[in-house]
């Protein structure tokens, strides 16, 4: 007979397994990802030369408005590093232990989302402004080791900012728990988090303003497969669906 502490230690050995299978293919993909430098740095300059035709050429106009002052840059240093893997993490796991369903929405969205990236950054690997010899400052690594401790230079494709994944998958945590959480410091974050890690990533030099476009657009389909999937589920196991879009406006999760 099985005891409700096994099923809760199943359970997490099974999230483990999955996360450590998602984890282990995103090390093998970034092997093959990492593209040549110079057409890296070739596209990073198509990417700007698009902004520039657009009017949203904005990095050195981000990065100017933190660069005079030490205080803002370590801010923006902070949002980018330590408001993305720990609030993730910290974030997923809230969610596991007090919305399951949610959770699991969050968890197939940053795999959906995260191969769909894979497949950019192997098409069209390309530099981040920092590296694109733009003449921004990259404040990361010239102001902060944190970031090397989180994430090792051996475990990071630096040529993978199209799209960004670090803006997109700190969106789509907003978005779930905004959905899941009807608290309002709750929801506040859900809302102020996305929005201060699309200034950071850019003022930062670490992405193009389009990298946070193609971010979101990538997340949406990502989340999208994600409440399919999720409906799927619902049907196989004899529930009514637990996802919808009312009148097309705002995206509401019911789910329990």
């Amino acid at each position: 007979m099985t005891t409700p502490r096994i099923t809760a230690v199943l359970g997490v050995a099974q999230e483990l397994v999955i996360v450590g299978f998602a984890a282990a293919v995103y090390g093998g993909v970034r092997a093959v990802t990492e593209g040549s430098v110079a057409q890296a740095v070739s596209n990073a300059e198509a990417v700007e030369r698009l902004e520039r035709s657009l009017g949203i050429a904005w990095e050195h106009a981000a990065q100017s408005l933190i660069i005079g002052s030490s205080t803002l840059v370590t801010l923006a240093n902070w949002v980018y590093i330590w408001g993305h893997w720990p609030v993730i993490i910290v974030s997923a796991t809230w969610l596991y232990t007090h919305r399951p369903a949610h959770y699991r929405v969050l968890r197939n969205a940053v795999i959906a989302s995260g191969l769909i990236g894979f497949l950019f950054f192997y098409a069209m690997p390309t530099a981040p402004p920092r590296l694109a010899g733009l003449g921004l400052d990259d404040t990361v690594l010239e102001q902060s080791h944190a970031y090397r401790t989180l994430q090792p230079p051996s475990l990071t494709n630096q040529y993978a900012a199209m799209p960004s994944l670090h803006f997109g998958w700190n969106l789509l945590v907003g978005i779930v728990l905004f959905a899941a959480f009807t608290c309002l410091a709750v929801r506040v974050f859900a809302v102020a988090m996305p929005i201060a890690m699309a200034f950071a990533v850019v003022a930062t030099a670490n992405h193009f303003v389009l990298d946070v476009v193609a971010g979101m657009l990538v997340v949406a389909v990502g989340l999208a497969l994600a409440l399919l999937f999720e409906r799927h589920r619902a049907r196989r196991d004899g529930a009514a669906p637990r996802t919808e879009y009312p009148n097309n406006r705002a995206l509401r999760l019911r789910l329990h």
